[in-house]
């Protein structure tokens, strides 16, 4: 198999969804290639997608922010819009695109100093976190401990 075909094979394999791991791994092993030269392509592979998962990163916090102030923009309109029905004494607005009736909803509850108000009114809510860092420490050192165990981490640092 020559350069051409070797980097045509990484390539489909690469924009194919449908890929399970052991798919992934049974495919790599299938393709004839120097070891040099597989791992060169698969590092590059690797980077390719992290690539796309920073431009997706990125790109997902834009969209949010967006969406934010958009609601934000209607909550402003739609408060606007009731204000000057209601400044103009209308119950309803009938336009050519919109039917447009104020109504009331129930009223919000503010909070300006939680610090002033009553203990009657506050809801103490236990929270039960795992120390892993904790864990971590008595388990390295040797301690056995029901339901936890300590997984080896490797993976490859491409420079």
């Amino acid at each position: 198999m020559n350069l051409f075909e070797l980097t045509v094979k990484y390539k489909e394999l690469a924009d194919r969804d449908d890929l399970d791991p052991e798919m992934i791994k049974d495919t790599l092993d299938s393709i004839e290639d120097t070891f040099n030269s597989k791992v060169d392509n698969i590092a590059t592979w690797i980077e390719r997608n992290q690539m796309n998962v920073d431009w997706l990163t990125k790109k997902i916090q834009e969209l949010r922010e967006l969406q934010t102030s958009l609601k934000n923009k209607n909550k402003q309109l739609n408060q606007y819009l009731t204000e000057a029905i209601d400044n103009a004494g209308y119950k309803e607005v009938k336009t050519d695109n919109h039917f447009l009736k104020p109504r009331n909803y129930r009223p919000s509850v503010i909070v300006s100093d939680e610090s002033v108000v009553p203990d009657s009114y506050k809801n103490v809510e236990q929270v039960t976190k795992i120390d892993k860092k904790l864990l971590y420490e008595d388990l390295k050192n040797g301690k056995d401990i029901d339901g936890v165990e300590l997984k080896p981490s490797r993976k490859v640092v491409i420079k």
